[in-house]
């Protein structure tokens, strides 16, 4: 127990450069508390006594503002930061080394009891602050969730959702700690679908210079061709504005 603490409070003070010791994370951060109490609170529950979980569990949402449902599976070095207003639901799964920000909900869509209800994190996973993660589905090593989005299906390992619904805008190269991003937002801060939407629209415009400098040519060389109406014409600014 005490050397899962002891990863536990080693791992926050590797991604929260507000952390300066052990002994103000042990103290004051709210994530670990709730993680320490719902360890007690899973032991509980897996040993028939369910009351004392459901007990152990509503004291901690008390002091902390986490609720974690004592048969949710929380794995190794989990950072849960911040904290207030997170809710993790019965059959959730909760890998090593995931990070989950303020206002999170990994929730059930289905009220079958017994049933793999709620989502299952693989390890690395980053869900951002304010995201709705919500159904039995997975959402693979090291992917990201960006900060108020509404997941409704798997996610790949190594990618990055936003949005409401949820949609996959970029898959990482590799996987690893060094991919870590605060909130789940991509490394330049932009979304990649943005991106690509304004590459789409400069290409266009590229197409429509190409042929006026044809047709102009057409004309030098005395053939008769009609140019394109000026309110036809393409304007790259104005689209590239409505993207961004």
């Amino acid at each position: 127990m005490f050397h899962h603490l002891r990863q536990d409070i080693q791992s926050i003070i590797e991604r929260d450069p507000a952390a300066r010791n052990a002994w103000e994370v042990l103290t004051c951060y709210p994530g670990l508390q709730a993680i320490v109490m719902h360890r007690w609170a899973h032991w509980c529950w897996q040993h028939g006594l369910k009351w004392g979980g459901r007990f152990i569990s509503y004291l901690a949402r008390i002091v902390t503002g986490i609720e974690i449902h004592p048969g949710a599976s929380i794995g190794r070095r989990v950072f849960i930061d911040h904290g207030f207003g997170v809710v993790i639901g019965e059959t959730a799964v909760v890998g090593d080394d995931c990070t989950i920000y303020q206002g999170v909900t990994l929730g059930g869509t289905s009220l079958h009891t017994g049933a793999k209800r709620h989502p299952t994190l693989e390890r690395g996973v980053i869900v951002g602050a304010g995201a709705q993660v919500l159904g039995s589905f997975t959402v693979g090593e090291f992917a990201k969730v960006g900060s108020n989005a509404v997941l409704l299906k798997p996610v790949p390992a190594g990618a990055t959702a936003v949005g409401n619904p949820a949609h996959v805008v970029q898959k990482d190269a590799g996987t690893g700690a060094q991919l870590f991003a605060a909130y789940g937002v991509t490394p330049n801060g932009d979304d990649p679908l943005s991106k690509a939407l304004r590459g789409l629209i400069d290409h266009a415009a590229t197409q429509e210079r190409q042929i006026e400098r044809m047709l102009a040519a057409m004309r030098a060389a005395g053939l008769s061709c009609q140019g394109t109406a000026e309110c036809d014409k393409f304007d790259s600014v104005q689209l590239n504005k409505l993207v961004d």
